[in-house]
């Protein structure tokens, strides 16, 4: 229903046993950027609900609730984009990010969140995103 914004219970309900990793991700970002807003919003109406932790004057990370699971979304300028590629983050990572398109935002990439291997690199992700 997008003239509703979804409950805590709601997406509790959608996302099953990956709650407790939406949580973690959105703990660690207001952990490390306090003033960190975080805000539903509906961008394109055929993907339905998104959520947004942001700062003053950019996102810093999109997640967007499925079934069983989600997808974090990043934007990277060419300095972040140049700092993940000389870190220790996964080569798929890596290799998603020189295959997106380049935007005048910067590069897009989201990552598909069912297990809970990706979450280091999620974290290092946020960490990049908040140094650049």
């Amino acid at each position: 229903d997008l003239t509703k914004t979804p409950t805590t219970d709601e997406l509790k309900i959608a996302l099953g046993d990956r709650f407790s990793l939406w949580m973690e991700i959105g703990d660690f970002v207001i952990g490390e950027y306090p003033p960190a807003i975080e805000e539903w919003h509906v961008s394109v109406k055929k993907y339905g609900w998104g959520f947004r932790l942001k700062g003053k004057k950019r996102a810093i990370v999109y997640l967007s609730p499925k079934n069983g699971w989600f997808i974090v979304t990043f934007v990277f300028g060419q300095k972040a984009t140049d700092e993940i590629l000389a870190s220790e983050i996964k080569q798929e990572i890596k290799a998603e990010i020189m295959n997106s398109k380049v935007y005048m935002e910067g590069r897009v990439i989201g990552i598909v969140v069912g297990e809970p291997e990706v979450i280091s690199d999620i974290k290092n992700l946020v960490m990049i995103k908040l140094a650049n």
